[in-house]
């Protein structure tokens, strides 16, 4: 059996020990592991199916399940320690009752033969549709129908990836969330992976650093029918400014680009910057944007998100992209949890949108704790201010070393920087997802440390 049986595997019972934590999930994570651990197990009866070429060409693990590997063989070394995980970005705050209310009262009526419902549409209920398009895009010409709710981003960029042509062109910001890369690799579109690059060839790799204010120089980037972006970036926590946003508009017009825009985290920022792309004149033309109720509402485990693709966005031929998106969702999608949507309308009522910022603000005073003690340490550190991810440099050090080093000696789970992409070497990610104690408690054990 090839090594896909590894990766499925591998990724199912990772995310089973982080939200379980049981100690059997444990054992067959770790069995499973050991077993298969080598290019393939040959067990059993093999069919005459090859393996994809694309999924050959990915490589070494998924990076979030690669982390709970990790933390799992260091509680086994160390069964005593008490781990704080500043890694894999999930919430840890309760959602707030108004909105757990809101999804009880609908689930408990789907046991009665008035308030049961069964499939709804695929895009999404047009109450939140709607809802979604007057509180997060008021003024920028977007409307309910143009709005498709999900069962989150990370999914909403993989159902993209199946809209677009085989032979489309990506370009990413490097550092970038690795989703990006990975579906496009998956897809067939990445081209061999370059060893002494640590890139994939038919990849524009858009480089954002402390040198260029985390923002790409466009004036030299090659041209790319896709353009990944995220702002607020994970993992660099920067968020881009108006000007920069229009630059890269007027650079997707002038390529006949279309980009697609992360704002999962914009419910974080602190400052002027945009928080969404459509803030932007022009924008409804050449960017689809794709967002989450994850970070802001505490739904990573509830699941919802939305992708807004405009009536104005059209392919070389004229044809819009937005009904090639509603037959993707239609044929791959049955619709967000109706449970979950009634959750997400909760969210956005006037009451609850009030509870879901005092969590947020809590997170964002985190993220502060955090900054302030790399900063004491003589470190440069970037983001925290309009997103709960910290950009820690630590100059000609391997990433995944310091990772190594914060973890063994201080019983932290960070992110290591390479994970990201090439960019991201000598710099580690530190969230800002956990309970205060922990957070205070890290701070003690960093200044211990260093």
């Amino acid at each position: 059996m090839h090594k896909l049986f590894t990766d499925v595997f591998f990724c199912f019972f990772g995310a089973m020990f982080y939200v379980m934590n049981s100690f059997s999930c444990i054992i067959v994570l770790w069995i499973i592991y050991s077993s298969t651990s080598g290019n393939e197990m040959r067990v059993g009866h093999c069919t005459k199916v090859s393996r994809s070429v694309n999924m050959e060409n990915l490589q070494n693990e998924y990076l979030f399940p690669e982390i709970f590997m990790r933390e799992f063989v260091h509680t086994q070394k160390y069964p005593h320690a008490r781990l704080i995980r500043l890694g894999v970005g999930n919430t840890t705050e309760p959602i707030p009752d108004i909105i757990t209310s809101s999804m009880a009262e609908h689930a408990h009526a789907l046991s009665t033969v008035q308030g049961y419902r069964g499939y709804g549409a695929e895009q999404g209920h047009m109450e939140l549709r709607r809802a979604i398009a007057e509180k997060f895009y008021n003024n920028m010409g977007i409307e309910g129908d143009e709005v498709f709710v999900s069962d989150g981003a990370q999914c909403d960029i993989s159902r993209l990836q199946m809209l677009l042509g085989s032979n489309v062109t990506v370009a990413v910001q490097d550092p970038s969330f690795p989703a990006y890369i990975d579906s496009t690799v998956i897809a067939g579109r990445a081209g061999r992976f370059q060893e002494e690059t640590g890139k994939y060839k038919n990849i524009v790799y858009l480089n954002c650093s402390p040198q260029n204010n985390f923002f790409p120089d466009l004036s030299t980037a090659s041209r790319a029918d896709i353009i990944f972006f995220c702002s607020p970036n994970n993992p660099t926590g920067s968020a881009a400014s108006q000007q920069q946003l229009k630059q890269l508009v007027e650079f997707a017009k002038a390529n006949g680009s279309i980009i697609v825009y992360d704002s999962s985290y914009a419910a974080y920022i602190s400052d002027d910057s945009p928080r969404s792309i459509y803030e932007i004149p022009g924008a409804r033309e050449v960017a689809i944007e794709v967002s989450s109720f994850s970070k802001f509402a505490g739904f990573t485990g509830v699941r919802l998100g939305w992708t807004v693709v405009p009536d104005e966005l059209l392919y070389a031929n004229g044809f819009p992209v937005i009904k090639d998106y509603n037959r993707i969702v239609c044929t791959c999608f049955n619709g967000a949890s109706n449970i979950a949507q009634a959750g997400g309308l909760a969210c956005l009522s006037a009451e609850g949108y009030q509870a879901i910022t005092t969590v947020v603000d809590y997170y964002k005073e985190n993220a502060k704790i955090i900054v302030d003690t790399f900063r004491s340490l003589g470190l440069k550190v970037y983001g925290g201010k309009n997103a709960p991810y910290i950009w820690v440099h630590f100059p000609g050090l391997s990433s995944w070393d310091v990772f190594n080093e914060i973890l063994e000696k201080t019983d932290i789970v960070t992110i290591p920087g390479k994970g990201f992409g090439p960019g991201g070497e000598e710099y580690i990610r530190v969230g800002a997802f956990a309970h205060r104690e922990s957070i205070l408690e890290a701070s003690k054990r960093l200044k211990t440390l260093f």
